[in-house]
């Protein structure tokens, strides 16, 4: 079998989910009765991917208690500590010689998707791209007002987007999802003291490497904060999303 790394952000502190966020790491707070840790390792493995790291941080131990007491055949979990004020660039760093496979997924360990990330792989291998970002559908938190030939014809809240329109001419910005498969020879790079990796490492790759976009074909949502919790555990929003992935984790066992 081949091997496909994923490594799973999951150390950070889940500051703007008030209480719930003091009790629990982010990534194992429970949507419509499972953590989203769970949604995240099942949409995976349906993806193909095998091999996952958990760099761990902040509550650290309560994700080692869920991996240990929760069954995820066929694949190989490493759990790695990497302190709880540990930066994402540094969690990365001291994580970088656990990566198995030459071309890997790393993403945030706080969304819930069912997405086509298996196609996404192999386009990115047949392209021979070093690294691919994997672009979403997101929802606007702000109220939005619509126009058509300089003519105001509505006013929406909670606006589903996937990229903005900028000043610049012919530049459009795409909604980044948090999501992007690499090759290993992209962290042999300097990032290590990067205060923020995203922000910081990515411009430079980009400049450097052989970069792509792919949009997610399927559904993505990312949990900030408390809206988006409740907006999750709605049981009447995206339950088509929680039953597929109910269904496939019970044809694993």
């Amino acid at each position: 079998m081949n091997i496909r790394s994923a490594i799973i952000l999951c150390g950070g502190r889940g500051t703007r989910l008030g209480e719930l966020g003091k009790k629990f790491p982010k990534t194992l707070i429970k949507i419509q009765g499972k953590p989203i840790l769970w949604y995240i390792l099942k949409s995976l493995i349906k993806n193909k991917f095998n091999h996952f790291i958990l760099p761990t941080g902040y509550k650290g131990k309560q994700i080692e208690k869920f991996i240990k007491k929760n069954k995820f055949e066929n694949c190989k979990i490493d759990i790695i500590k990497t302190g709880i004020n540990t930066s994402i660039a540094q969690r990365i760093y001291k994580i970088k010689n656990s990566i198995i496979s030459e071309d890997f997924l790393i993403l945030n360990g706080d969304a819930i998707f069912d997405a086509n990330l298996n196609e996404i792989l192999k386009k990115h291998l047949i392209r021979r791209k070093d690294i691919s970002f994997i672009c979403c559908e997101a929802e606007a938190d702000f109220g939005t007002v619509g126009m058509i030939n300089k003519k105001v014809i509505n006013f929406q809240r909670n606006l589903a987007f996937k990229s903005v329109n900028t000043n610049i001419k012919n530049f459009t910005a795409h909604v980044y999802s948090g999501m992007s498969i690499m090759n290993k020879k992209i962290l042999k790079e300097d990032f290590k003291h990067n205060h923020n990796f995203e922000k910081d490492f990515y411009p430079k790759i980009i400049k450097k490497f052989n970069s792509d976009i792919h949009n997610l074909k399927g559904f993505w949502y990312a949990m900030d904060n408390i809206k988006h919790y409740n907006n999750l555990n709605k049981k009447k929003v995206n339950q088509t999303i929680f039953n597929n992935i109910y269904k496939f984790s019970k044809k694993l066992k």
